[in-house]
C-alpha cells in the first residue's frame, strides 16, 4: 500500500521506526510485572499450543506486551488495531520487525481500518481478541466465512460488551465471548485510573492549558467518568457531570460534584470531555451556546458522541493550532477547539493508559483466552463474566508486586462470617 512498509505479515507506518518502538516496550514490560509472571509459567505450560488468535487492540507498548505473553504460551497470532488514531507506529514497526502478524498504522481511513481486521481473519483464527467488538462484528457480518472456525473471543471495553451482550440477547452471537471489561480488576482500576489519568494527559498534550480554575464538564459518571472527574478536580477543575441515570447523577452529587443537563453546562464549561458510550451527547446547538476558547474532547471508543459533521458545518473557518488541536471559528466568532477529532483522546493525543494499570487487564486478556482455549467447546453462545477467584488472584498478585500486605481471615473469623446464629 502507498507510504507504507509492507511485507508478507504486516504493513506499518515505517519499519524504521523499530529500534525506538524496542524502548518503548522495554519500558512497558519492566512495569507489568503480572503478566511477566505468567508469560513465565506460559511458556513451560503452552497453554494456548495450536491456538490462533486475531486480535483488534490498539497496538501500543502494552499492548505488545501482551502480544509476547500470547506468543509464549504456543499460540500463532495476526493483529490489527482497533481505532484509526491509536497505534503507536514505533510499537506496529517493532513488532513487525520480530516477525509478528500485524496491520496497524497510525492515521487510517476507515476502509484501511477494516481492511486491516480483514488481513488477521485470512489465517483462520481459533481464538478472537477485541476492544470494541469490531473484529467480532465483522465475524457476524461481512466475513461469516470465518465464523465456524472460532472458538470464543474476549473483548476489552464497556462499548464491546454493550454490543456483544446486545447480539447475545438478540440470539445473533456465535461464540462464547468472555467480558474482560467487566472484570474488577479490570473496570474498578484501567477504567478509573487510567481513563482519569490519560484522558488529562491526552487534553494537555493537545492543549497545555492550566486546569487550575478551569470549569470541566464530564459527560457520563461511569467508571471511566468518575475517573476524569476525579482527576480533573484534583488538578484545580471545577467539575460540571451531565448524566441520564438517576443513580449515576445521584453518585456524583455525594461525590461533591455539580449535577447539570448538557443544555445547562454547555454555556459554562471551559473543557468537555464526554464519556458516555452515547451517541449524539454534544450537538449543534450545544456548540452554539459555548464560550469563545471552549475546549472539547472525547475518552470513549468510538467517536460519534460529539457531532462533528455540525461543528464544521456551522463553523466559517477551521485551522490545525498543534497537533490534535483543531480550532473552529463559529459565525458569531467564538473559536472552539477539537481534540483529536472527537475520537478517544487518551491514544489518539496521548499514549493510553499507563502500563502498570494495564498490568491487569491484559493479564485478565491472556488468563480468558487460556480459559477459552480450555472450555469454549463445553460453552454456551454467550457473553460470560471472569470469576470472582481470578479478580481475586489477580488482585493479590499485583499487591505482592507493589510490595503491599493484607490481613487474612482466621479460622475463627470464617467460622463467624458463615454463621447465621450469631447476633448481639
Amino acid at each position: 500500500m502507498e507510504g507504507l512498509d509492507t511485507g508478507d505479515r504486516y504493513a506499518v507506518r515505517d519499519i524504521g521506526l523499530a529500534e525506538e518502538g524496542s524502548r518503548r516496550v522495554d519500558w512497558a514490560r519492566s512495569r507489568m510485572p503480572v503478566l511477566a509472571a505468567l508469560k513465565e509459567e506460559a511458556e513451560r505450560t503452552k497453554p494456548l499450543a495450536g491456538m490462533r488468535v486475531a486480535g483488534c487492540l490498539h497496538v501500543t507498548k502494552e499492548t505488545a506486551v501482551l502480544i509476547e505473553t500470547i506468543a509464549a504460551a504456543g499460540a500463532e497470532l495476526s493483529w490489527s488495531g482497533c481505532n484509526p488514531l491509536s497505534t503507536q507506529d514505533d510499537v506496529a514497526a517493532w513488532l513487525a520487525q520480530q516477525g509478528y502478524s500485524v496491520y496497524a498504522w497510525h492515521g487510517q481511513s476507515v476502509d484501511d481500518f477494516y481492511w486491516c481486521i480483514d488481513k488477521t481473519l485470512e489465517f483462520k483464527p481459533s481464538l478472537t481478541l477485541d476492544d470494541g467488538a469490531d473484529l467480532i462484528v465483522r465475524v457476524h457480518g461481512e466475513k461469516t466465512e470465518y465464523a465456524g472456525g472460532v472458538l470464543g473471543g474476549t473483548e476489552e471495553t464497556t462499548t464491546g460488551v454493550h454490543r456483544l451482550r446486545a447480539m447475545a440477547a438478540a440470539g445473533d452471537l456465535k461464540y462464547p465471548v468472555i467480558a474482560v471489561n467487566d472484570a474488577v480488576t479490570k473496570w474498578d482500576f484501567d477504567n478509573v485510573y487510567g481513563t482519569g489519568q490519560s484522558t488529562l494527559d491526552g487534553i494537555l498534550r493537545a492543549t497545555s492549558v492550566l486546569i487550575a480554575g478551569k470549569t470541566m464538564v464530564v459527560a457520563g459518571y461511569g467508571h471511566c467518568g468518575k475517573g476524569v472527574a476525579m482527576r480533573a478536580q484534583g488538578l484545580g477543575a471545577n467539575v460540571i457531570v451531565t448524566e441520564v441515570d438517576p443513580l449515576a447523577a445521584l453518585r456524583a452529587v455525594m461525590d461533591g460534584y455539580r449535577v447539570m443537563t448538557m443544555d445547562e453546562a454547555a454555556p459554562l464549561g471551559d473543557i468537555f470531555c464526554t464519556a458516555t458510550g452515547m451517541k449524539d451527547i454534544i450537538l449543534e446547538h450545544h456548540f452554539a451556546k459555548m464560550k469563545d476558547g471552549a475546549i472539547v474532547s472525547n475518552t470513549v471508543h468510538y467517536d460519534c458522541e460529539i457531532d462533528v459533521q455540525a461543528l464544521e458545518e456551522i463553523s466559517t473557518s477551521v485551522r490545525t493550532i498543534r497537533k490534535d488541536n483543531e480550532e473552529f471559528t463559529l459565525a458569531n466568532g467564538n473559536k472552539l477547539h477539537l481534540l483529536a477529532r472527537g475520537r478517544l483522546v487518551n491514544l489518539a493525543a496521548a499514549e493510553g493508559h499507563p502500563s502498570e494499570v494495564m498490568d491487569m487487564s491484559f493479564a485478565n486478556q491472556f488468563l480468558s483466552l487460556c480459559r477459552l482455549a480450555k472450555e469454549a467447546k463445553d460453552m454456551d453462545n454467550l457473553v460470560y463474566d471472569i470469576t470472582l477467584e481470578q479478580d481475586q488472584s489477580l488482585a493479590t498478585t499485583k499487591l505482592e508486586t507493589i510490595g503491599v500486605s493484607i490481613d487474612t481471615l482466621t479460622d475463627e473469623q470464617i467460622n463467624y462470617k458463615d454463621d447465621y446464629t450469631a447476633g448481639t
